[in-house]
């Protein structure tokens, strides 16, 4: 897809302030500092749509963006980001399951790891949440270019069986400096649409 157009629409953390678009929505999870914003801005082709942090943790509601009028790409608060106290992370995680499970519109969730280490206990159970509630899921494997070319296919191994991914299910490496899986990516997503 050629992204021609890419807007931020709104920060929600109650359905009712969801955007009434009626258009797909890919919600991107992952651990916090995991390059989620990267990943958007990467995907849409600009510098700053999603803002980078240096701290984790930064995002604490739904940001819903808007994509060539098309689509939205949602990106929903960091996981496992210690700094946080508990009953902080429990209403992230209610508000988080509230839309995953319950919004209508939503047709894959963008699972963003980091491919240099192997899925993390966080990583784990947001994959579980998503098989158990029959939710689409496309696995971003981040970072690729910090990793010598050689060495993908051993880092993917880990990634699947961490996971207990199946054989069809979407592995992409992506990686936000290069470019890689870009494409890859677009073609997972309009398969849903």
């Amino acid at each position: 897809m050629k992204v021609n157009q890419a807007e931020f629409v709104i920060s929600a953390v109650k359905p009712e302030q969801y955007p009434d678009a009626g258009l797909p929505e890919f919600a991107l999870a992952g651990r916090s500092n995991v390059g989620k914003s990267s990943f958007i801005n990467k995907m849409v082709n600009r510098k700053s749509l999603a803002r980078t942090s240096s701290k984790p943790g930064k995002t604490q509601t739904l940001n819903f963006y808007k994509i060539n009028e098309v689509l939205f790409f949602v990106d929903v608060p960091g996981y496992g980001y210690a700094k946080v106290s508990k009953k902080e992370r429990e209403a992230w995680g209610k508000m988080i399951e509230r839309y995953m499970t319950g919004r209508a519109g939503l047709k894959a969730v963008l699972l963003i790891i980091d491919l240099r280490h192997a899925p993390t206990e966080d990583d784990k159970m947001m994959y579980n949440f998503l098989k158990y509630y029959n939710i689409p899921s496309i696995v971003i494997a981040t970072k690729a270019d910090k990793i010598p070319r050689g060495r993908w296919d051993k880092h993917k191994k880990i990634v699947r069986e961490t996971l207990k991914m199946e054989k069809d299910e979407p592995l992409i490496l992506f990686s936000a400096e290069t470019g890689l899986g870009v494409e890859e990516t677009w073609a997972e997503i309009e398969k849903f649409m």
